[in-house]
């Protein structure tokens, strides 16, 4: 076993999103695992919000991966002021090869976790990811092979600030939303073309959801700004765009407000799940066993009839995309029903 308490411990982690949201269980165990450790973690500037504020670190470091930190002198200037702060254990979750250079190039006692191959010589204990796990169980299992047992933890945590709060009810009040107002949020966007379902489907089921009620609001980042344009387009009631509007902690909090929030397989879904918000999550080419909703208070809805070509795994290429286009209106507004009128019923 490694010891891990009253130790000076560095997590490393520059992966997307979801990803990032996926090791704050890793990160509830280590804690309990070392209470009286100095833990900090390595991050992307652009997600530090996803850890900002987490009770559970005493620090936390970033890097510009895609900016001013994009290069060779830059990840050496990083492992050199990394390596001034005299961290007894290093652990990376990543074997990409940024952050394993960054680590084997980082001073310290006692170097462990994952490792692209070219570094794997300046490790002190080399592990292997579990990638017949669901991802965050994959990271907790690092935490297993260290020999920590106990690896309980509160699943998927985002901590919105004081500011993050004030500035979604802000953004609420500013759309003439009031704190007894029903909304059902949409994140139909994803990086990976693939695993988007048709915005005219979704228009479709925002617009029979509003029927019953609720205020339609849709979510995503920038790069989803054209596609809801043309979703909302499609749709005959009104909708509250928040595109674009929020960084990852005000987000958070704005996702608050929803007694639902559907969604494709992206970061955006577990920023929902972090905030204990009830989700419908569409699949096609992923595989939900591996990448799905880390929660119990999640549907999952699949195509029916089942694709027999890329679903289930992770395959980004396809030739009809039968996987999302044999998911019905139907299906993801009875799995949407079935949510909401058991909220009502609590």
């Amino acid at each position: 076993m490694v010891e891990l308490n009253n130790k000076k411990i560095l997590v490393t982690f520059l992966m997307h999103l979801g990803d990032l949201i996926l090791i704050t269980p890793f990160i509830n165990a280590l804690r309990k695992a070392a209470p009286n450790a100095h833990i900090a973690v390595l991050v992307d500037e652009k997600l530090k919000d996803v850890v900002l504020f987490n009770p559970n670190l005493n620090q936390v470091i970033t890097i510009d991966k895609k900016g001013g930190d994009n290069t060779i002198f830059a990840l050496i200037k990083c492992a050199k002021n990394l390596s001034a702060q005299n961290f007894d254990v290093v652990i990376n979750l990543h074997p990409n090869e940024r952050c394993s250079f960054i680590c084997a190039f980082t001073k310290t006692k006692f170097r462990t976790g994952v490792s692209h191959a070219l570094f794997a010589w300046r490790w002190s204990k080399r592990l292997k990811l579990e990638r017949t796990l669901h991802a965050a169980d994959m990271y907790l299992d690092v935490l297993k092979q260290l020999g920590v047992k106990e690896l309980r933890n509160n699943g998927l945590e985002i901590f919105p600030s004081n500011e993050h709060f004030a500035a979604a009810e802000e953004f609420w009040h500013s759309k003439g939303v009031k704190n007894d107002d029903k909304l059902v949020g949409f994140n139909i966007g994803s990086a990976v073309m693939t695993k988007r379902w048709a915005g005219e489907r979704f228009a479709k089921c925002a617009d029979i959801l509003a029927g019953y009620g609720y205020k339609i609001v849709f979510f995503g980042g920038n790069m989803d700004k054209d596609m809801v344009q043309e979703a909302a387009g499609f749709m005959h009631s009104n909708a509250i765009i928040a595109t674009g509007c929020f960084t990852i902690g005000v987000l958070s909090a704005a996702m608050q407000h929803c007694s639902l929030i559907i969604t494709n397989d992206s970061g955006p879904m577990h920023v929902a799940i972090s905030q204990k918000v009830p989700i419908v999550a569409l699949y096609g080419p992923s595989n939900p066993k591996l990448y799905g909703p880390y929660t119990k208070n999640a549907i999952i809805v699949k195509a029916n009839p089942p694709c027999l070509g890329c679903a289930g795994g992770m395959k980004h290429k396809c030739d009809d995309m039968s996987c999302m286009t044999n998911l019905s209106v139907e299906q993801v507004v009875a799995a949407s029903e079935k949510i909401l009128n058991k909220r009502s019923k609590i």
